[in-house]
C-alpha cells in the first residue's frame, strides 16, 4: 500500500496548453455541464485525469475544469507567475538580461527546467532563460 502511494507521488505533473484556437471550460466531462470559462489560445493547464474524450485541467490559479482533449496541444507554453521576471540570455543569474515579462505574459517553453533555469521564446521572437520558479506550467 505505501508503495502505491508512493509511485502516485513521484509521478511528474503533466502539461498541456490550449490549442489553435479558445477552449470552453466546463464543470463536468459534457458539453451538456455548465460553462465555467473560455480558455485563450496557448493557455497552460495541467492535466489531472483524462476520461474518456474529456480531460480534468487545472490552470495557473489552481481552479478545476473539464475540457473536450481534443482542443488541448502537447506543444508547451508557460504563464510568467512573477512580477516583472528577467528573462536572461543564458541560464545564470550573472548573464545579462534578454528581455522581461510582466506577470501573466504567456511564453513558448522551448526546453524544460535544468539546473532550475527554463528555456523560453517569446511570440515576437525574443529568447531566453527564466528561473524555473518565476514561470507556471512547466
Amino acid at each position: 500500500m505505501l508503495l502505491l502511494f508512493a509511485a502516485g507521488i513521484a509521478q511528474a505533473l503533466e502539461f498541456k496548453s490550449v490549442g489553435a484556437a479558445p477552449a470552453v471550460l466546463y464543470d463536468a466531462p459534457s458539453a451538456k455541464g455548465r460553462k465555467v470559462f473560455i480558455a485563450p489560445r496557448g493557455m497552460p493547464v495541467e492535466v489531472v485525469l483524462t476520461y474518456g474524450e474529456w480531460t480534468k485541467v487545472r490552470d495557473a490559479a489552481g481552479d478545476l475544469a473539464w475540457v473536450d482533449s481534443r482542443l488541448l496541444s502537447t506543444r508547451r507554453n508557460v504563464i510568467v507567475s512573477a512580477a516583472n521576471a528577467r528573462v536572461r540570455e543564458a541560464a545564470s543569474d550573472a548573464s545579462a538580461i534578454a528581455f522581461t515579462a510582466d506577470k501573466g505574459v504567456l511564453l513558448e517553453l522551448v526546453e524544460p527546467a535544468a539546473g532550475g533555469w527554463v528555456k523560453v521564446r517569446h511570440r515576437d521572437g525574443q529568447g531566453g532563460f527564466v528561473r524555473a520558479s518565476e514561470v507556471w506550467g512547466e
